[in-house]
């Protein structure tokens, strides 16, 4: 047997956006995915916004939002609003409230010209819409896992100015896991660094630098 994750422990402020690294197979994803309520741990205790995720999955999961670069929850051959209207169905979000998160994240994210089937877009283009997906209820938390994988120089500007600016002036919770350490310097103020599934470092970005 091998411990994806041993003896994790740290706390997240309201409004902190954490940059979360590691070497692949470090165990980030499988933190994120305890996190979100899609895996549950096998011993100790998990607790986000006073949910247990994996136990009080259906009310907890209205609440956050997710984005995995490596898996989409657009659907493939329909147009990116189609798969936002099927979002605002499942989350139930009212009219009013989805078109302002609509109409105001895909201008903060140059959608305008891009609201095509999903497979006809560049990934840096689907990673945008992806992102859109996830914050169109209206979440508190979200967590990023590899939202920049294979986005170009660009691409992956836009984002993180959309992210920093959500987190700024919005006060949203976010845990961003990435291999890029330019997204974290760009955008994190606090770094969760986690190997062979133990964290080894919490503190500052200036912090670990001068070490």
């Amino acid at each position: 047997k091998r411990q994806a994750v041993k003896n994790v422990s740290f706390d997240i402020g309201e409004g902190e956006m954490v940059g979360f690294i590691g070497p692949n197979g470090a165990g980030k994803s499988t933190t994120i995915k305890m996190l979100s309520g899609i895996l549950y741990p096998d011993s100790g205790s998990l607790r986000v916004a006073g949910y247990v995720p994996y136990r009080q999955r259906k009310e907890y999961v209205a609440r956050i939002g997710v984005v995995f670069g490596q898996k989409s929850q657009l659907q493939w051959d329909l147009p990116v609003l189609d798969s936002f209207e099927l979002l605002k169905a499942i989350y139930r979000i009212p009219e009013e409230t989805y078109r302002r998160n609509l109409d105001r994240y895909t201008e903060m994210l140059n959608m305008g010209g891009f609201l095509n089937p999903v497979r006809q877009l560049s990934l840096g283009q689907r990673m945008r819409a992806d992102i859109v997906a996830a914050l169109l209820h209206s979440p508190r938390i979200v967590f990023f896992d590899e939202p920049t994988i294979g986005v170009d120089v660009m691409g992956k500007e836009v984002i993180r100015s959309f992210l920093r600016e959500l987190n700024e002036k919005e006060g949203l919770t976010m845990i961003f896991t990435t291999h890029d350490m330019q997204d974290i310097e760009k955008t994190c103020r606090r770094l969760l660094i986690i190997d062979d599934g133990s964290k080894v470092y919490d503190g500052s970005l200036e912090g670990i630098k001068s070490r």
